[in-house]
């Protein structure tokens, strides 16, 4: 009952194109700045945004997709969509434990164009969590350090704010791979 009050709000704020804060009423963007965010997160240090586990990557898909690639459990690779799937990890990851908990499909009966919309009343893109605008972004949740994560999800994104290591972090089930800038 507490997630369908959880997606029942986000759809109610999603309606009225407001922007959402997920994890406490402040977020991470300045107070100042935040007309350029559609949705961010708590600055909690020790949670992520966990990816979906894919098993079979969508030959084309939106440009701006980000998955985990669980095609196979034991070279899983986090990846975004640009007009060609492009590799974020760098390095293959093992998500053989976590994908036993995972629906599969046969489990599960998918609907085929469910999907949550934040930004807008509709999207031709097709994925779980849509966030359509021109003029906003979402903010990535915020750690000093990926250490202080002490069980990271396959599939965790985070944004990390530590000291001249300022970086987009991954983790692919078994490593975590940095992006910086």
């Amino acid at each position: 009952m507490k997630k369908l009050g959880i997606i029942t709000a986000l759809l109610i704020m999603t309606a009225s194109s407001a922007q959402v804060i997920i994890g406490d009423d402040k977020g991470t963007a300045p107070s100042n700045n935040k007309s350029s965010v559609l949705l961010e997160f708590a600055n909690t240090n020790n949670k992520g945004i966990i990816l979906p586990y894919v098993r079979t990557v969508p030959a084309s898909a939106t440009e701006g997709t980000i998955i985990l690639d669980a095609t196979s459990a034991t070279t899983a690779r986090v990846k975004y969509y640009n007009g060609t799937w492009v590799d974020l990890s760098g390095q293959d990851g093992t998500v053989t434990s976590a994908l036993a908990d995972q629906p599969t499909q046969a489990a599960v009966a998918e609907i085929a164009d469910a999907k949550s919309i934040m930004g807008a009343q509709s999207s031709a893109a097709d994925g779980v969590l849509i966030l359509e605008s021109t003029t906003k972004a979402m903010i990535l949740p915020h750690v000093t350090d990926v250490q202080n994560i002490v069980r990271p999800a396959p599939g965790m994104m985070v944004y990390v704010t530590k000291a001249g290591a300022k970086r987009l972090a991954v983790f692919n089930g078994s490593k975590w791979s940095f992006w910086k800038p």
